[in-house]
C-alpha cells in the first residue's frame, strides 16, 4: 500500500473510532491536529507520511482511558499499521511518536527524540490551548465530573507522571498545571509562532473568569495572573 493510501484509509478509521466522541478527544480534535502539524511539518521539512500517522494515531488508546496504561496507544497503532502491511520501521517511528506526545507533568521532560515526534506533539499542543483549548479543557472536566473552580484547591505543579495520573483537580487548576506552560514547552520555531496569539487568549479568559467569580475579591494567591498577562508560580509538588 502507498504511503498516501494508507492515510488515507488510517484517517477514515480514525473519524468511525471517535466520530460522537464528548471529552474532547473526538475526531474533530484529531483531524485539528493532523492539518496544525501537515502546516508545522512542510515548514520544519520533516517526514510528512510519519507526521501524518502519528498525528492520526496518537490518541488512538489514549492512557487516560484505558485505566493509565502507556502502551495501549502504541499496541492499538501497532495492530493497525500491521494490518495494513506498513513496514515495521515506519511502525517503530509512529509508535515512538505516540509514546512521546503526551503530557507528563510539570516537572517531567517530554522533549520528543525525532523531528517528526517535535513536529506532532507541537500540533497536539497547539489544540490544548486558545478558544479551543478552553473548549476541550471544560468538556474533558465535565466528561470526568469534576468541579470547574474551587479556590481552595491550589493548583500542584506534578514532579513525576504518576502524580499526574492521580490528578482530580478541578478544571481551571489544569491551565495552570499543564496549559500555561505548553507555549515554553514547544519544540519548533513554527509551532512557537502558532502558539502566541492562543496562549494571550486563554490567559485573558483565565483573568476574565476570575473576575466574574471574584468580583471585588482577589482570587487566591494561587491563582494570580498579573496585569501583563504572566501566571504567578502557583503551588509547587
Amino acid at each position: 500500500m502507498k504511503a498516501e493510501e494508507l492515510v488515507a484509509v488510517t484517517a477514515q478509521h480514525v473519524e468511525k473510532l471517535f466520530a460522537g466522541e464528548g471529552s474532547g478527544h473526538d475526531w474533530w480534535h484529531i483531524k485539528r491536529v493532523w492539518q496544525n502539524a501537515l502546516q508545522i511539518g512542510r515548514q520544519e521539512q520533516a517526514d510528512l507520511t510519519i507526521v501524518q500517522l502519528g498525528a492520526l494515531l496518537h490518541d488512538i488508546a489514549d492512557w487516560k482511558f484505558h485505566a493509565g496504561d502507556e502502551e495501549a496507544g502504541p499496541r492499538a497503532a501497532r495492530e493497525w499499521l500491521a494490518s495494513h502491511h506498513a513496514p515495521e520501521s515506519l511502525i517503530a517511528r509512529v509508535c515512538q511518536i505516540i509514546r512521546e506526545v503526551t503530557f507528563k507533568g510539570a516537572g517531567v521532560d517530554t522533549t520528543p527524540s525525532t523531528l517528526e515526534a517535535q513536529v506532532v506533539q507541537d500540533a497536539d499542543r497547539l489544540d490544548a490551548i486558545g478558544a479551543i483549548g478552553i473548549g476541550r479543557a471544560f468538556a474533558y472536566g465535565g466528561h470526568k465530573g469534576r468541579e470547574m473552580y474551587h479556590p481552595g484547591q491550589a493548583p500542584q505543579l506534578h514532579a513525576s507522571f504518576e502524580e499526574y495520573k492521580k490528578n482530580q483537580a478541578p478544571t481551571l487548576n489544569h491551565f495552570y498545571e499543564k496549559l500555561f506552560l505548553l507555549k515554553d514547552r514547544l519544540n519548533t520555531r513554527t509551532g512557537l509562532q502558532m502558539a502566541q496569539e492562543r496562549h494571550q487568549y486563554m490567559q485573558q479568559f483565565v483573568q476574565q473568569f476570575l473576575r466574574e467569580w471574584h468580583g471585588e475579591e482577589p482570587a487566591p494567591a494561587a491563582f494570580q495572573v498579573d496585569a501583563s498577562g504572566v501566571t504567578t508560580p502557583s503551588a509547587s509538588s
